[in-house]
């Protein structure tokens, strides 16, 4: 781990070495890693036992970010997992269901069901100023956690800097935009609590 750390301290003092590595590493056309990384994917991830990530899943996990799936837990079919801007954490015995999408920095707990069509995401595109191209002014994280015994409804979205308390539900198309305490349930646009659990 510290080995790693120093590495992206030294590749951070040589900004040419870093695009050069990134242009290796990532289709920067695509924006997700090029095949021969994906093929070497599963020397670098780590997956808990009895886990499963079904083969229609989208793995954007280039190696220089972590990306953790816990023991018995499940990635369904057509979610795209994307940990290019900061790692992903996914607990044990947790279901991330069909067609969600995680971009990280994002830690998600144990025993935690993600319905269908949810998007989670830590990460932003700068937009202030209007002499640039959305595109060319760059993004921020800010980190998400989703504690654990969790059950996040369909269609709801996560958005940066939000974390959800433990034991919480969050209702099906539901945009939680500030944090949720522990226990609790919420829903609408914006997300409110709708009560205590």
């Amino acid at each position: 781990m510290k080995d790693k750390e120093q590495l992206r301290e030294g590749l951070k003092s040589s900004p040419k070495m870093k695009r050069l590595l990134d242009y290796l590493i990532m289709n920067q056309r695509d924006a997700r890693p090029r095949w021969y990384i994906r093929m070497l994917a599963p020397l670098y991830q780590h997956r808990g036992r009895h886990s499963k990530i079904y083969g229609s899943v989208r793995m954007d996990t280039p190696p220089y970010r972590k990306f953790s799936l816990g023991e018995r837990s499940v990635v369904e079919s057509f979610s795209c997992i994307n940990n290019a801007v900061g790692d992903v954490i996914i607990g044990d015995h947790t279901r991330i269901g069909i067609h969600n999408t995680i971009i990280g920095p994002v830690t998600i707990g144990s025993h935690v069901n993600l319905a269908q069509g949810i998007t989670v995401t830590a990460l932003n595109h700068n937009f202030t100023d209007n002499t640039k191209y959305i595109g060319e002014q760059g993004i921020t994280t800010k980190q998400v956690i989703i504690k654990d015994d969790v059950w996040i409804g369909a269609n709801a979205v996560i958005l940066p800097g939000v974390t959800i308390g433990r034991h919480c539900v969050v209702a099906a198309g539901a945009v939680v935009t500030k944090d949720v305490p522990d226990n609790t349930l919420v829903g609408g646009v914006p997300a409110k609590v709708i009560k205590q659990l």
